[in-house]
């Protein structure tokens, strides 16, 4: 039983570990968005977070059975306390030393423990009172019992695990004790309430802020253009029973020019002018000499779009689509990239690439109220 408690420790935190980089930057983003600022402490605990939910998943479902045939190997146990008359008739004349140290002890220990962290993350990460945590415990419990006696709802023709009342009751403990743990546990943990207090007050803007809302844009670009493809993919799959030829403009457009219209393009033309990720960090493009609005208040945006992140999308659909010139375009885009890293802490108060471009700078969004733009129809004369 240790050498499958390993495997399943190591399992999850494989998976947690996984999972939370790929979340790394949504992460992050929602820190922003929630409490104005980014703070290392939540985000290490969000990591934690990430790693015990797939390590609880790995225990409580994982080994899978190998065929999704008959698995009825296992049963419904619904004798509350039933675990006492199991350790007493598997540990007789063991003595003290060996009732604690026997699998049927040892399981019911494993079960309290499993969900202590659960307890602390409820109320001490996520500033929940202990009411909540202890029905998020029972509740958590009852989903993983009704998903074994189901066989993971159907998945599997029979339970391949015994679902066990005491488990949920031995589980529900393990939250209680969690719940009272978590606020001395996480007491240096910076509060929700306290962050999102302070939500409104403006930052100085950093190199690391610019550079971070850079790298949440082409996240969020690179994460639209999968989205958007393995559909394409998979019905253009279903209909011809092959994959879209190679290359394939429909392919590339969906790859590379929607998600610049809707990372770069679309929001110039609205609220601040700041792409998703700039106004993820709370950033906002503007321009020292403000003497013209309107129409000319637009086009500046749109220039400011075009100019690295516009540009880059063209550059990345010429290379999808596999044209002559799609080698040369592929690099071009890559020294673009790097060029626009490299500019942030080289130009003015942080304007980047963009900004060296347009006469652009970097300011909080919340140190200013909204650039005003005229309706298309009004003069754009100041």
């Amino acid at each position: 039983m240790v050498s499958e408690w390993s495997w399943s420790a190591e399992i999850g935190i494989l998976f947690g570990v996984v999972s939370f980089g790929l979340t790394f930057f949504l992460i992050i983003a929602v820190q922003y968005r929630r409490y104005g600022r980014f703070t290392w402490l939540r985000l290490l605990g969000a990591g934690a977070v990430s790693v015990y939910l797939t390590t609880l998943v790995a225990y409580t479902l994982l080994p899978l059975p190998v065929s999704r045939g008959k698995v009825c190997a296992a049963t419904l146990q619904l004798v509350p306390f039933h675990f006492v008359s199991d350790i007493v008739s598997d540990t007789a004349g063991d003595g003290v030393l060996g009732t604690l140290t026997n699998t049927a002890t040892l399981q019911v220990v494993f079960n309290v423990l499993l969900f202590i962290p659960l307890g602390i993350i409820v109320r001490g990460f996520f500033s929940r009172g202990l009411r909540m945590t202890v029905l998020i415990g029972l509740a958590t419990s009852v989903l993983i019992e009704v998903t074994q006696y189901t066989g993971i709802f159907g998945l599997y023709s029979c339970p391949y695990r015994v679902a066990d009342v005491d488990d949920v009751l031995t589980n529900t403990l393990g939250a209680v004790i969690g719940g009272l743990l978590g606020p001395v546990v996480l007491a240096w943990m910076p509060r929700e309430r306290e962050l999102r207090a302070a939500r409104a007050t403006p930052r100085p803007v950093t190199v690391w802020r610019r550079w971070l809302g850079m790298a949440i844009d082409w996240a969020l670009f690179g994460a639209l253009g999968f989205a958007l493809v393995t559909p394409y993919s998979l019905v253009w799959i279903v209909m011809t029973g092959s994959a879209p030829d190679q290359p394939d403009a429909v392919n590339a457009a969906l790859n590379a020019l929607v998600p610049g219209l809707i990372v770069f393009m679309v929001p110039a033309l609205r609220g601040t002018g700041a792409s998703l990720g700039q106004s993820a960090v709370w950033l906002a493009p503007r321009w020292p000499v403000e003497a013209s609005l309107g129409r000319r208040s637009i086009g500046r945006r749109l220039a400011r779009a075009v100019s690295v992140g516009g540009l880059y999308s063209v550059l990345m659909f010429i290379t999808g689509i596999g044209t002559a010139a799609a080698d040369w375009a592929n690099l071009v885009a890559g020294l673009l990239l790097f060029a626009d890293f490299v500019a942030v802490p080289l130009t003015r108060e942080h304007g980047g690439l963009s900004g060296l471009i347009t006469g652009a700078v970097m300011r909080d969004q919340r140190e200013l109220a909204p650039e005003p733009v005229a309706p298309a129809s009004q003069s754009s004369a100041p």
